[in-house]
């Protein structure tokens, strides 16, 4: 297909992000002229593959920073928030199935059990009032508890081989938990709008996006030719990961104004020795360490990629100032602003903690990672894990005024200009698992004249769009039950 040099749309990043918004505008305007610009060569190579993240579906059943202890009580509102917004997702790719324009979901969806994990008396004690707090709610049906080392035994086996029990343990957990490869999704929405039409420029760096009157110039290069391009978009989405603040800050919008960025790089210790394997079927997710970042929950993860199986430990943390895996080293320093600069500083004298925590993860040799994962499996053996590097996960850091002047967000976060031509997605988790909601506000905050004409078919790709299913347990249960036959999870 010839290239185009005027399109409706132009989304920068061929990974899940950008490629959800793709499919989504397919769906509902057809007729829409779509190119997506990737600067690898293959699509969903950063941080949308399989071994760069950790393929939870974050819905808030296992993981224990959602559900923090504020003067002594369980506060639920994030975890139920992130679950609404998951439960979006499974509705939305229940459709694409349903619809054929997804193919065989197993392919990138797998059910799990999620598992949370706590060791000591003040962590129990803790589990035990989140599984009080939660069991109750309809978004968390038959959660299940047991402080009974039998259970704990015969449930995880590896992590129980060796343990001493006079250290109390319990767990919490939902057989109904999902891994997923965001990969082979990335990849199905690819074939899916590829095959309507819609243009894909590997190889192509963007240099430079510039007004032209209502309508946005991107200036691409291609990294095997050295040839430039022009290309003339109605709408801008910028769905790079990373990369996302630079190029933003490249468009001008003064919405960006005073945002920064903090690079973080993962490192997990990987398992394919099938015996192993096969001894441990879930996703278990522990208690981050006093004064740890929520990036630094550890958690001891069974992960389906390409029909096999393998487990995955970690993450450890690590500094480098790119912003994405095959990035720049200067992408840090290029970021900096008259701007932003206070928001950084601000940071700087406020993360004390976080320095502090990173320099010492920086420091652990294999021997120290491996101790780190005996306090999950205590018999673990060096020669059985591999450690492979992780995406870059950029954590967004937002300007607020005197006297921090800066704010470290552990989440996402959605910038559009005020005229709704361009927008961008920052951050890192639960990012891709929520990836239909966040879209879906793209759409409202950017096209907020047609979300009218939309609405049937918003609610016909996402029956509870417009509803809160923390507040309706009927439709919540129908969703439920469908999207858990629709993609094979039964």
């Amino acid at each position: 297909m010839a290239h185009k040099d005027s399109v409706d749309v132009a989304l920068i990043g061929a990974g899940v992000i950008s490629t959800t918004l793709s499919v989504m505008l397919k769906q509902l305007q057809p007729d829409w002229s779509q190119v997506i610009i990737e600067r690898l060569d293959t699509p969903g190579a950063e941080s949308s593959d399989p071994w760069n993240n950790a393929g939870t579906g974050h819905s808030a059943l296992c993981e224990l920073n959602y559900t923090p202890e504020v003067n002594g009580k369980i506060d639920i509102s994030k975890a139920v928030g992130v679950n609404e917004k998951f439960q979006v997702s499974r509705q939305f790719w229940s459709y694409l199935v349903e619809q054929n324009v997804l193919g065989d979901p197993s392919e990138f969806i797998n059910k799990v059990p999620h598992v949370s994990f706590a060791q000591g008396m003040d962590q129990v004690d803790y589990l035990k009032a989140r599984y009080e707090a939660l069991k109750d709610h309809p978004l968390f049906p038959n959660m299940q508890y047991s402080d009974s080392d039998e259970k704990f035994a015969e449930f995880l086996p590896l992590m129980a081989r060796g343990r001493d029990f006079n250290n109390p343990v319990a767990i919490s957990w939902f057989d109904e938990g999902t891994d997923i490869n965001y990969g082979a999704l990335t990849r199905q929405y690819l074939d899916a709008v590829t095959a309507q039409g819609v243009e894909v420029r590997y190889g192509n760096e963007v240099k430079n996006i510039n007004r032209d009157g209502s309508k946005w110039k991107i200036t691409t290069k291609n990294l095997h030719t050295g040839d430039t391009s022009v290309i003339t978009a109605n709408f801008v989405f910028v769905g790079a990961g990373g990369m996302a603040l630079p190029l933003l800050q490249k468009s001008g919008i003064p919405e960006i104004k005073g945002y920064g960025g903090f690079p973080v790089s993962g490192q997990w210790l990987r398992c394919t020795n099938p015996e192993l394997v096969e001894q441990h079927q879930a996703k278990v997710y522990g208690k981050a360490s006093v004064g740890a970042p929520p990036m630094s929950v550890p958690h001891l993860d069974t992960r389906v990629i390409d029909g096999k199986k393998g487990l995955l430990f970690g993450p450890y943390a690590g500094w480098t100032p790119k912003f994405l895996k095959k990035g720049s080293y200067l992408d840090l320093f290029k970021s900096l602003r008259v701007g932003n600069l206070p928001s950084y500083l601000g940071v700087g004298v406020q993360e004390m903690g976080l320095t502090k925590y990173l320099i010492e993860e920086v420091l652990k040799d294999q021997a120290a990672r491996v101790e780190s994962l005996r306090e999950y499996m205590p018999e673990a053996r060096a020669e059985d894990w591999e450690l492979v590097t992780a995406g870059q996960r950029v954590q967004v850091i937002k300007p607020i005024g005197a006297p921090k002047f800066g704010s470290l967000e552990f989440g996402t976060a959605l910038i559009n200009s005020n005229d709704g031509t361009i927008a961008g997605l920052m951050g890192a988790s639960p990012g891709a698992s929520i990836a239909p909601s966040a879209m879906l506000e793209v759409l409202e905050r950017c096209f907020g004249n047609r979300i009218a004409d939309w609405a049937p078919k918003l609610k016909e790709m996402i029956p509870s769009y417009g509803t809160r299913l923390a507040k309706d347990a009927n439709l919540f249960n129908e969703q439920w039950d469908r999207s858990q036959k629709a993609l094979k999870l039964v």
